[in-house]
């Protein structure tokens, strides 16, 4: 709470643009994805340095050069989306659980996106996000979706993985790529404005080729794997 707070002092004079210029490309009908990306884009990177937050990239040569895929990390809480929005160069959308889509200035940022919310009580309707992102995927669109479908709440430590959350990766047939965030818990969970480092490793692609075989829950295990194999590595030391 206080790391927020003091985002919102330091940028108290840009807040207006910032939030009217998100809610603009959210009700734009010429949407472009490229110009409503970067200014979202540019507003995460200012709120994160106005919060003391560093983004530490790697491996964003694993990321496809043709869009069209999904990015799969593990969830640590609400700062894992900005920590993407400031690292990631290409443009993608999102899916987001009912429970946190009315926070303030995420709502805006979803729209902005054309980004998903699922309501995981209605059946129903997370049959038709996931059927909406796989088409969506098809057309070239770029997803991030947390398959552990909360934050873990343990730090570096994750949950297991949801079968299901894959299902749109298998009716797309598009490249799974697996991500690991590293201490994106810290900072927005911790009490503390002090200078904080967020990692995130982009993993080599799985491609529909490697993953087709496989059952959703075989599939969610392996991206796990990969995830903790990543943060371990990452760890070390630290």
């Amino acid at each position: 709470m206080k790391r927020i707070i003091l985002m919102v002092v330091k940028l108290i004079f840009r807040l207006p643009y910032y939030i009217g210029g998100i809610w603009w490309h959210g009700k734009k009908k010429n949407y472009n994805p490229e110009v409503a990306y970067a200014f979202v884009k540019k507003v995460t990177k200012a709120a994160n340095k106005a919060g003391r937050v560093r983004i530490e990239s790697h491996g964003l040569e694993n990321i496809p050069k043709e869009s069209g895929f999904i990015f799969f990390p593990n969830h640590q809480g609400l700062f894992d989306v900005l920590v993407f929005l400031e690292s990631c160069p290409v443009p993608f959308a999102f899916v987001i659980k009912k429970e946190a889509s009315n926070v303030i200035l995420l709502k805006q940022v979803i729209a902005a996106l054309r980004s998903f919310v699922m309501d995981r009580e209605d059946i129903r309707q997370s049959l038709e996000v996931i059927n909406q992102v796989a088409e969506e995927v098809k057309k070239g669109r770029n997803f991030l979706i947390f398959p552990e479908g909360t934050r873990s709440r343990m730090g570096n430590r994750l949950l297991p993985f949801k079968g299901g959350t894959f299902k749109s990766a298998v009716k797309a047939k598009c490249p799974i790529v697996p991500c690991a965030l590293i201490d994106s818990f810290k900072p927005f969970d911790e009490n503390s404005i002090a200078p904080v480092t967020v990692k995130l490793v982009y993993l080599p692609p799985i491609y529909y080729e490697e993953y087709s075989s496989l059952k959703t829950p075989a599939i969610a295990e392996m991206v796990k794997q990969r995830i903790e194999a990543a943060i371990r590595e990452n760890t070390v030391g630290c």
